[in-house]
């Protein structure tokens, strides 16, 4: 019962518009066809390590009633609203203290709302591994690392020392060496060759001990500005302070603000299928394809096309005539064409538009 899980779901996805919008961001939508959102299948997949009452998610105070929706066994007060957004950092610390108003020795898996994990049950067993650790190691940082499959330069990596061997890697708990930004193709390719380097996915196991001298270590304005409020988290004053506070905090990420400056940071090493699904090319990576090897969802007619993604919203039709290796996305009167390779621009062209 001292286990707790913070999923964050404040993001708007805007890589994948036009299926996630503002309105309806991507880590509501089932954009697998899996019959789950992504939320809910993150809430699922940790359910059996952690009690469905030590569940919090941090999200835009404009999504906190499709949060309740989608998890229904989720109370209000489990539901933290951030008035805006301010990075990984004041997310995760705004959670961090609410969890300790409860339960000051808690140990935390914090997690992203929209990975794709598909071995479920070799997940459970590394995350398990992992929290055992930092409950019997209180100053451990853990964020899990992914055997890498291809040398993909999405991700940012995880760097282990020149000792570490692969025997029993999937449960191997290792210190970190260092962290590295997204890669070019030739870098990943020698991270993949090296043997070890792993994919940073994002999820953080610690203790409320180890994050909280870590954020008063190297966040101090941060921890000051949310101590000014501590007797008021877990009690009807926490939204009124976070609302009037939260523009103060710093907008940085955690790996930059933590992660990266601690002496006591630890990585488990796991193979569970994981992806980000960040972007409409990963989507394609992991959704089934025709005999043209295209990813098709809708009532569509291809013709010359092949290695594309086309995505018609129910409702409407379209024919698609050649075209290799594009994107075709039609959504809520919003339509993007483009090739796959250029996909990383859709932000940009998104804040034009």
């Amino acid at each position: 019962m001292d286990r707790y899980c913070v999923i964050m779901a404040g993001g708007i996805g805007s890589r994948f518009w036009p299926l996630s919008k503002n309105n309806y961001p991507k880590q509501f939508l089932d954009v697998l066809g899996t019959g789950k959102s992504f939320i809910r299948a993150t809430f699922e997949r940790f359910l059996p390590l952690v009690p469905a009452s030590n569940f919090v998610v941090v999200t835009n105070a404009a999504y906190r009633d499709l949060v309740l929706e989608q998890l229904p066994e989720l109370g209000a007060s489990q539901v933290l609203c951030e008035p805006m957004r301010r990075n990984t950092a004041p997310c995760i610390a705004y959670a961090v203290y609410h969890i300790m108003a409860r339960c000051p020795e808690a140990s935390i898996a914090v997690t992203p709302a929209d990975h794709l994990v598909t071995n479920e049950r070799e997940f459970q067993r590394v995350v398990g591994r992992g929290l055992d650790f930092v409950e019997q190691q209180r100053d451990a940082l853990m964020t899990i690392g992914i055997h890498p499959s291809r040398p993909e330069t999405g991700y940012g990596y995880i760097e282990v020392g020149e000792d570490y061997t692969p025997d029993n890697a999937k449960l191997t708990i290792v210190p970190v060496k260092s962290f590295k930004e997204k890669p070019d193709l030739e870098t990943a390719k020698q991270f993949v060759a090296a043997g070890r380097y792993f994919w940073n996915s994002g999820i953080f196991l610690w203790s409320t001990d180890a994050i909280m001298g870590a954020l008063r270590q190297y966040l101090p304005d941060l921890t000051t500005l949310f101590d000014q409020g501590r007797t008021l988290f877990g009690t009807p004053g926490e939204q009124a302070f976070i609302d009037k506070q939260f523009e103060q905090c710093p907008n940085i990420s955690i790996d930059y603000g933590v992660m990266e400056r601690s002496q006591s940071r630890y990585t488990v090493c796991g193979d569970f299928g994981w992806s980000d699904i960040g972007t409409w090319g990963s989507l394609y990576t992991h959704a089934s394809h025709d005999a043209d090897a295209n990813a098709v969802s809708g009532h569509v007619v291809l013709e010359q096309t092949r290695n594309s993604v086309v995505n018609i919203e129910p409702g409407y039709e379209a024919i698609v005539q050649g075209l290799d290796h594009c994107l075709v996305a039609l959504r809520d009167h919003s339509l993007l064409v483009c090739r796959l390779d250029d996909e990383q621009q859709i932000k940009h062209w998104v804040e034009r538009l």
